[in-house]
């Protein structure tokens, strides 16, 4: 008998992105059996894009969500549209991926301009702003991570540029940094309002989505694959699982061996009152997205109605909300002082799935199944463009023309124990933080 998670955080989010983004029509839960010829399970930004992508060539596809479009960290995270990974660099990815490395790579260049292409094809209203993404530089020895970054994202057609510390400190408004890298493609959403846009999209182009209708499990049978959820089972010749962090809380017999390679990792978002001309004429003024090369994060960014949506991470689980607010708030005066004031007006959180490696993890489940997870903080992007290539997956194109390095799963050791000791994995972060690089 399946397992199912009674994890307190995957109560339905309380967020900024909830408060002001219109609700979905009223989905269907899965009752009896349906076939289609795909099954997505999972309805964040994978799941949709793959089975808009399906729908758009004309492929029934069926997809089964455990709560609701955009409720898992699709819709719980910053809104940041970062074209890169976290590391490793490109020249890293394709020494070790060779050809599949190369594929990964390009796509991955080219993510950000995917999702706001398909933000402007369908008219979605996701607050969608193509201002860049910025990730300035916290000491003077780390300009030589902004340096190998252009130099290697240049050499693959990226819209990159070297930032000097004045170049910096103009965009941001901030004497903080030390210089930067700046990608031009990228920038932010109200990523609740993306997730539940493609629902929407999805739906009237003729996809079926069933709600809190989590899948148990899955299996093959009689030549095709088979999901049981509490209510019926969807019968299907293709499936592509894209539950990412969220892959072992609802029911640990979905698909342990992949739950158990990435860490679930809850990351805590927050929003300011909103701020006003005066301040914002000199705090990010170009309104781009921004994140630093601290490993504990110091990142930023404006929603529509002129919030700065920040976050932390912190590490006793007492009070968080509280010291959280004390904490950031801190942190933005540090680097804004202009800002005066700082009132947050919402905190909220969901998890991140990390791997080991930073490295996001492709698998082939059987014959015409797929999957995959660990975005390591940086899906929004890389998720919806993954869509594409998932629905090239399921329509036949060969691995070799696909941009997924394939890997069997790899599940960690101990991997309960390393759940509850990850958060103190920040003390090093903060360690290495006050460290130069020479």
């Amino acid at each position: 008998m399946a397992s199912v998670s009674n994890d307190p955080h995957i109560a339905d989010p309380e967020s900024l992105w909830s408060a002001v983004t219109p609700p979905l029509p009223a989905y269907p839960r899965l009752e009896g059996s349906v076939g289609a010829d795909v099954v997505v399970i999972g309805a964040g930004f994978t799941g949709l894009s793959t089975a808009l992508n399906l729908r758009k060539a004309g492929v029934d596809v069926a997809v089964v969500e455990a709560a609701e479009p955009g409720w898992g960290g699709s819709g719980r995270n910053n809104g940041q549209v970062i074209p890169t990974l976290t590391r490793p660099d490109p020249d890293d990815i394709e020494a070790r991926h060779g050809e599949a490395g190369e594929r990964f790579v390009a796509l991955l260049r080219d993510s950000a301009s995917i999702l706001f292409d398909t933000v402007r094809e369908h008219a979605i209203a996701a607050e969608a702003e193509q201002t860049g993404w910025v990730q300035p530089v916290h000491s003077p020895g780390r300009i030589a991570i902004s340096e190998r970054r252009v130099r290697q994202w240049s050499k693959r057609g990226a819209q990159v540029e070297l930032l000097s510390a004045a170049q910096a400190r103009e965009m941001l408004g901030s004497q903080a940094w030390h210089g930067g890298f700046w990608n031009r493609t990228g920038g932010h959403i109200n990523p609740l309002a993306l997730a539940r846009g493609l629902a929407r999209v999805l739906a009237d182009a003729g996809g079926r989505i069933f709600v809190r209708t989590p899948a148990l499990g899955f299996a093959r049978d009689g030549g095709q694959w088979l999901v049981r959820t509490p209510g019926g089972s969807v019968r299907a010749r293709a499936l592509v699982l894209a539950t990412n962090a969220y892959t072992g809380e609802f029911s640990r017999s979905l698909a342990p061996r992949i739950a158990r390679e990435l860490v679930p990792v809850l990351s805590w978002q927050m929003a300011t009152q909103p701020l006003p001309q005066a301040v914002r004429a000199s705090v990010i003024p170009g309104r781009q997205a921004m994140s630093d090369t601290h490993g504990d994060l110091h990142f930023a960014r404006y929603d529509a109605r002129h919030r700065l949506v920040s976050g932390g991470a912190i590490i006793a689980p007492f009070n968080r909300v509280e010291r959280l607010k004390v904490m950031v708030g801190a942190r933005l005066l540090r680097l804004w002082p202009q800002i005066g004031e700082v009132r947050f007006e919402h905190v909220w959180n969901g998890y991140v799935g990390m791997t080991r490696d930073f490295m996001p993890r492709f698998h082939r489940l059987g014959p015409d199944a797929w999957a995959w997870a660990g975005c390591n903080g940086r899906a929004v992007a890389l998720a919806v463009a993954l869509g594409g290539e998932f629905a090239k997956a399921v329509r036949g194109v060969p691995e070799r023309e696909l941009a997924m390095p394939f890997s069997e799963p790899a599940p960690l050791p101990m991997h309960t124990l390393a759940r509850r000791v990850a958060r103190l994995m920040l003390l090093r972060y903060r360690w290495l933080d006050g460290r130069e690089i020479r």
